[in-house]
C-alpha cells in the first residue's frame, strides 16, 4: 500500500481549541489506528516556536509568512489517493472551517527508528 502525509492546516491560533473540537480530534486519530491506516502522527507547537534556516541566515519564525500553518501531520496507508483523500476528508481541521488538510503521496523514507 502507498504511504500519504496528511498536513493539518490551522490558523496561527491554533492551540486555542475547545474541548469538544480537542475531542473531535482524538477519536479522528483513534479512528485511524484503529483502521490500521496510520503510522505516525504528530502534532506541533504553535509557528512562532519555529526557525528557519535560509542558506547561512538562521530567522525566527516559520519559513513562509501565511494566513495558515502547519499544525501537524499525520503518515497514513491506503491503496490510493482516492483513499488517502477519504481518510483526510474525516479530520476535523477541515469541519471546522479555519484551516484544512494537504494530502501528498510520500516518495520515501525511512522506518520508525528504536531508540
Amino acid at each position: 500500500m502507498a504511504q500519504y502525509a496528511i498536513l493539518i492546516f490551522d490558523t496561527p491560533a491554533a492551540g486555542d481549541y475547545t474541548p469538544e473540537q480537542q475531542a473531535a480530534s482524538k477519536r479522528h486519530a483513534d479512528d485511524l489506528i484503529d483502521s490500521g491506516a496510520m503510522i505516525a502522527a504528530y502534532a506541533l507547537q504553535s509557528a512562532d516556536t519555529a526557525t528557519s534556516l535560509h542558506g547561512d541566515v538562521i530567522t525566527d519564525g516559520p519559513f513562509i509568512d501565511s494566513k495558515e500553518v502547519i499544525a501537524g501531520v499525520c503518515i497514513v496507508e491506503a491503496p490510493d489517493l482516492d483513499a488517502a483523500l477519504d481518510l483526510a476528508r474525516r479530520n476535523p481541521a477541515v469541519q471546522w472551517g479555519r484551516g484544512g488538510v494537504e494530502v501528498r503521496p510520500v516518495a520515501g523514507g525511512i522506518p520508525p527508528l528504536d531508540r
